[in-house]
């Protein structure tokens, strides 16, 4: 089975081999690197189906929305280069309040329309009413906020992010019945007790007031756990929170089991469900003052990956 993948992310001098060598479809955002791309694909004598990004105000990659007609005709005349997608990014889909959003959203299609008249030539008429659909470039622009908030932007496609991980980008809410698709668990290696007035951890930053029972978890900031987790955080152990205490150290964590019946061997749930309870990635955000897509992004390439 064969698949397109499309480099979404700048081209340099050195990736440009391997666009062809392994067939990937390039994003073109700029004019220097549709000229470089066009060179490339000259060298190899191949035709290149390619992606345009079209900057509607996020200000980051693309082209300008508001100059195309000066910097597109050289890239559209290309005798090498066939615009497969058009494509722009919103900057505040998860902001309700944001006005940004339906500006780039009119910013968009006036690109389209743009786009549409010099692919027709400049004679008055519009690629859509003298070129079939099949042969049309598609279009898409949603990630996962803009795609529950305005159907409008669905276009051809869309390119859901955290939906795929079955969450909901905050602020928003949605009626989709949604399981998170990811799962975070080691296993208790050490269960030990303290005195009252002990410290854990790195600095002994937190310090018992009674007798407590730890729980020592082999994870840490090494596998992406962030050390805002120290003091915020919990795990779940025998379907019951268990408070993370001391500091997050690069190998290891401890949790508070003061009153659970914990063995050596447990399960430890980080990220997920057990018994009756969850934490999830949104909870996990908010406590320590982040995104969601910061933690899903950050779990570290050691952890060995299971795949149901």
């Amino acid at each position: 089975m064969q698949a397109d993948i499309l480099i979404f992310g700048a081209l340099s001098v050195s990736d440009l081999d391997g666009l062809f060598d392994c067939g990937l479809t390039p994003t073109i955002s700029t004019p220097g690197a549709a000229r470089a791309v066009q060179t490339a694909a000259a060298h190899y004598k191949r035709r290149l189906p390619y992606h345009l990004k079209i900057d509607t105000g996020m200000n980051r990659l693309g082209f300008r929305y508001d100059n195309l007609r000066r910097t597109l005709p050289e890239l559209l005349a290309s005798g090498n280069l066939e615009l497969s997608a058009i494509y722009t990014h919103f900057a505040t889909a998860d902001e309700p309040d944001s006005p940004m959003f339906n500006e780039q959203r009119a910013r968009f299609e006036r690109a389209l329309a743009d786009i549409g008249d010099l692919k027709g030539g400049g004679r008055g008429e519009r690629w859509d009413s003298v070129v079939s659909a099949a042969k049309r470039p598609y279009v898409h622009a949603c990630n996962s906020a803009a795609l529950l908030r305005d159907a409008r932007v669905w276009y051809d496609r869309v390119r859901p992010g955290l939906l795929l991980y079955g969450m909901v980008p905050p602020p928003l809410a949605s009626t989709m019945a949604l399981e998170p698709a990811m799962t975070l668990v080691s296993r208790v290696v050490a269960v030990k007790g303290i005195r009252a007035g002990e410290g854990v951890g790195y600095g002994l930053r937190f310090t018992a007031d009674a007798p407590r029972s730890l729980a020592v978890i082999p994870a840490g900031y090494a596998d992406g756990l962030d050390l805002r987790l120290a003091g915020r955080g919990a795990v779940l152990i025998r379907g019951r929170r268990a408070p993370i205490v001391g500091a997050v150290s690069m190998d290891m964590l401890a949790a508070d089991v003061t009153g659970i019946d914990v063995e050596p061997g447990d399960e430890v749930v980080i990220l997920g469900a057990q018994g009756e309870d969850r934490i999830d990635v949104r909870e996990m955000a908010a406590t320590i003052g982040t995104i969601p897509w910061e933690i899903v992004c950050r779990i570290g390439t050691r952890i060995e990956r299971v795949y149901q």
